[in-house]
């Protein structure tokens, strides 16, 4: 009996490495008690959210006895939230948005897949720099489309421009980044972004149906050192950006994020319409009405990201008291060092899995021979991993 398709059953056999590192760490804590186990596997924030959320929810819950209060709203969002984060879009990105060109979606993931099924015809293909989020590749397969990853320059991660103009095809629909970056916390500099809006705006040219460039923002709250992250809608005439707010305000469970798309891109009004439209056939119908109202009273606030900064020196330190090489991540909560020896991620990262320590192989991202560690979780946690970085390392190079 085939209980499933064989497109679902090829998914669940190349699941994320993600949530597969994040299970074992359960059946290991069980076993070994938590504070034994050291779970840098999954990006799940742990900082407590800001005030103004606490605060808006105890208005949620005095307005709960009124009618509507988690009732239907417009497809898009309620009006007034949509026309806040309009206004706050137009500050971070440097155009002048109206509400009609953003509208509230079900985190960024579901904002991805929202923009898929509405722009995406079968076959059309996607490029995206690698290392990526691995779930990219679902979403396009989704509606049809073709994930084209294009490999980043190794160790830095900075943009292969030549690389990712060798993978645009007639097929080609979109190019995907996300800046910081998940998995290698690389921030693409205003240089890098304006190369590539120029080589999309060849490759569009003579196009019936233009390239979009989609950037995926949820980490640009999450810089370090004064980088700037820069915006991405004035460089390219079709450029979309897609967020959430899952980091910024510890909101990863209530599933609040946003599409903005740019003002200049041709008949917006119907993209948007197209945008509205496949938010409610497949199912969202509507952002959380709970999350739009966190998002209302707690707009422009943040979690504090001087703890992620402590964290990643404290990270710095132990790889490279262990003699790991990798790239100071320069936003987001993650790093991507090179695995001590070869090319076998996997096997490297069953060696911390023996120290306890849980990280994610680069093959699960695209970008073999590294791994990945999500450092949002207590400093102390990094710090008593350290033993076990160091001897995974050792072992690997056969000692």
């Amino acid at each position: 009996m085939q209980l499933l398709s064989r497109q679902v059953g090829g998914y669940l056999q190349n699941s994320s490495w993600i949530r597969r590192m994040f299970e074992a760490g359960i059946e290991l804590k069980k076993k070994h008690g938590a504070d034994q186990v050291y779970d840098f596997s999954l990006g799940n924030p742990d900082l407590p959210a800001p005030a103004k959320v606490r605060h808006a929810l105890h208005l949620l819950a005095e307005a709960a006895d009124q009618p509507f209060t988690f009732g239907y709203m417009p497809n898009a969002g309620h009006p007034d939230v949509r026309a806040a984060l309009a206004a706050f879009l137009a500050r971070e990105q440097s155009v002048a948005l109206r509400d009609e060109q953003v509208m509230l979606t079900c985190g960024a993931a579901g904002g991805l897949n929202v923009f898929f099924r509405a722009v995406l015809e079968a076959g059309d293909e996607v490029v995206c720099p690698a290392p990526y989020f691995v779930e990219y590749g679902f979403y396009v397969e989704n509606y049809g489309g073709v994930l084209r990853p294009a490999r980043s320059r190794p160790l830095t991660f900075e943009l292969d421009l030549d690389a990712i103009e060798r993978a645009i095809t007639p097929k080609t629909r979109a190019v995907l980044i996300n800046s910081p970056n998940n998995p290698t916390g690389e921030v693409y500099p205003r240089a890098e972004i304006l190369a590539l809006a120029r080589i999309l705006e060849k490759h569009s040219r003579g196009r019936t149906r233009p390239i979009f460039l989609v950037s995926d923002e949820p980490y640009r709250f999450l810089a370090y050192d004064g980088i700037e992250i820069p915006p991405v809608l004035p460089v390219y005439r079709y450029s979309i950006v897609i967020g959430s707010f899952s980091k910024s305000l510890s909101l990863a469970g209530a599933r609040i994020g946003y599409i903005a798309l740019n003002p200049e891109i041709p008949e917006v009004e119907t993209l948007m319409s197209g945008l509205i439209l496949a938010n409610r056939i497949l199912g969202f119908v509507n952002a959380p009405a709970i999350g739009q109202h966190l998002l209302r009273h707690a707009l422009g606030s943040g979690v504090e990201v001087s703890v992620y900064d402590r964290r990643r020196h404290a990270m710095a330190r132990v790889l490279t008291e262990a003699g790991y090489v990798f790239s100071m991540p320069k936003g987001a909560f993650y790093f991507f060092p090179q695995i001590p020896v070869g090319e076998d991620d996997t096997a490297f990262v069953k060696l911390l899995l023996d120290e306890r320590v849980l990280a994610v192989p680069g093959c699960g991202f695209g970008y073999p021979g590294y791994f990945r560690l999500a450092f949002c979780t207590h400093q102390t946690v990094i710090e008593k991993a350290a033993d076990g970085f160091r001897r995974a390392a050792v072992k690997a190079r056969g000692g």
